[in-house]
């Protein structure tokens, strides 16, 4: 007896249009990504974005006095930059707090109003510390006193600024701008020793 044919309906033959439709839907949407990757690279090499930060100009020793009951009495200038490089939009800082220190003491808090920088600008906030009469451990009073006789004094400063900035098109960023670096100096005559520090985004 012959073996009988096997064969497919068309009902069997045919793709289900649930799986069309989720081909189209998948291929839709892989095209939308590499356009949206391709606009958004022009777009980069366009604007040629760049980070806002924030950076130590300046310094100066105005003040720097040791009692022998181990009180400590400083004053300090410092210049703070914050800097937009972005040529076709603005920078928005708030929160801006940064906290100076000697030997793990904390002897004045630098803070800042919020504020915008301009297109391709820069605002500078000369902050000058004046600290109220600190009292010092005695191992801090003697690291102090090295200091002053190698007449170098090492402070902290550390803190950070939160930062917000449109990228043309491409939607707006906000990230935390962070500054971590040590101011030196020469008691003796109060100058600042300069060092290229600036934030780092986190």
């Amino acid at each position: 007896m012959a073996p009988k044919s096997k064969f497919s309906t068309s009902r069997e033959r045919a793709t289900n249009p649930l799986v069309w439709c989720g081909a189209i839907i998948c291929t839709i949407f892989t095209i939308a990504v590499i356009l949206g990757g391709i606009v958004t690279f022009i777009g980069y090499l366009v604007i040629h974005p760049r980070v806002p930060y924030v950076s130590v100009m300046d310094a100066h020793l105005d003040h720097i006095q040791i009692y022998y009951e181990g009180i400590l009495e400083i004053q300090v200038t410092i210049l703070i930059r914050a800097q937009n490089g972005n040529e076709k939009t603005h920078a928005s800082f708030s929160d801006s707090s940064y906290s100076l220190s000697l030997n793990r003491e904390v002897v004045a808090q630098l803070v800042a109003p919020p504020f915008e920088v301009g297109k391709n600008s820069s605002v500078d906030f000369n902050y000058v510390v004046p600290s109220s009469p600190i009292p010092l451990r005695p191992d801090q009073v003697e690291d102090v006193d090295t200091g002053l006789k190698k007449d170098l004094i090492i402070f902290d400063l550390k803190g950070s600024s939160r930062v917000r900035w449109r990228i043309g098109s491409l939607g707006s960023v906000r990230y935390l701008c962070r500054l971590d670096c040590q101011l030196r100096f020469h008691p003796l005559n109060g100058t600042y020793i300069p060092s290229r520090y600036s934030s780092k985004a986190k």
